[in-house]
């Protein structure tokens, strides 16, 4: 396959991009098409870096070899087996080995797929707590004003970033939003 992708508006029609305005980006659009360590190529061959190790899920940098036939093996051998009532031996080691790496007490490990997910399941297991602990009336959340906290119901309704929930109208009830900590006179570089 050509690193040049050919596309028109037609082509991109059927993709609803998240937080992208959708109409503009298809006027000019701006395509990946592929990607090594920290960089990304675009279809006109331009390398773009890698900012945010692809939204902070390739932190080990893209399409590295050993990482890549890792996951070509595993794929080979069985590519998805749900948790649900079963598991599969290397989910097991690897949540051993995480446990072993972890502070002392942070004992188990909940696997997910990605970190709006993460943040979702964070949120239903703080309220199951409390409930378990008989302190079902403990609902309240507390998020930071212009905190990140992922695309799911849940992620936006803590998140801080109003842009990212104003479409959307009421969310979960019971949300508090924090004061951030970005404080510039603190945090500003200086000359020197």
């Amino acid at each position: 396959m050509s690193n040049r992708l050919k596309v028109t508006p037609n082509d991109l029609s059927a993709f609803w991009m998240p937080f992208t305005a959708n109409r503009q980006f298809k006027q000019a659009p701006r395509m990946m098409v592929s990607a090594k360590d920290m960089h990304y190529t675009t279809s006109d061959g331009r390398t773009v870096l890698d900012g945010t190790a692809g939204l902070w899920c390739v932190n080990a940098g893209h399409c590295r070899p050993k990482i890549t036939e890792a996951i070509q093996s595993q794929a080979a051998e069985l590519d998805y087996a749900p948790a649900f009532q079963m598991g599969h031996p290397i989910v097991f080691e690897l949540a051993n080995r995480l446990v072993d790496l972890a502070p002392e007490g942070m004992d188990h490990v909940f696997f997910t797929n990605s970190g709006s997910e993460s943040v979702e399941t964070a949120l239903k297991m703080a309220i199951a707590y409390h409930r378990a602990k008989g302190e079902g009336s403990r609902t309240r959340l507390i998020g930071r004003e212009r905190g990140y906290h992922g695309v799911n119901f849940g992620g936006i309704s803590v998140g801080g970033i109003v842009t990212n929930r104003k479409m959307f109208g009421t969310l979960l009830g019971g949300v508090d939003h924090m004061p951030d900590t970005h404080l510039p006179e603190k945090n500003s570089f200086t000359k020197g």
